[in-house]
């Protein structure tokens, strides 16, 4: 191979067309653009978005909802969940995702647990928050929570 005979790759490169060069080449004459009109003028055309004058649905469309960009998001487990767990499992954030315990979330926080369901097992649970109940029940049930930043 050679350098000049690289060429590039088959359909990679289209020549431009040809407007307004004669009724042969199909582009001629209003080089495709049709008759008059306001999609036919130099700089014609009307701006995405826009129904003829009409309200857009981008207006009609009630607006609902809020984003807080100072949010966190946890990945939340129960107790009823970890109850199925052998005694003595050392639950933390790698563990939940892991075993597939709980669904990831974007921008999130770290795990947060809680009191939904019983818990009869000896856990040593770590997350970044608790519910007071889940904290209880988790103590109750002789494990240890501890509150990791």
């Amino acid at each position: 191979m050679r350098i000049d005979t690289i060429s590039p790759a088959e359909g990679a490169r289209t020549p431009s067309k040809r407007l307004g060069r004669g009724i042969g080449s199909g582009l001629g004459k209003t080089s495709g653009k049709g008759h008059k009109g306001q999609w036919a003028r130099s700089g014609g055309g009307v701006r995405p978005g826009f129904e003829g004058g009409r309200m857009p649905i981008a207006r009609r469309v009630p607006k609902r909802g809020f984003h807080n960009k100072w949010g966190k998001d946890y990945v939340i487990v129960n107790l009823k969940t970890l109850n199925a767990l052998p005694e003595g499992t050392v639950v933390d954030y790698g563990y939940v995702l892991g075993n597939g315990l709980a669904k990831e979330v974007k921008n999130n926080a770290g795990l947060k647990v809680l009191g939904g369901g019983e818990i009869t097992v000896k856990l040593t649970v770590r997350a970044a928050k608790f519910s007071a109940t889940a904290k209880e029940a988790i103590e109750k049930a002789g494990g240890t929570a501890e509150v990791i930043e």
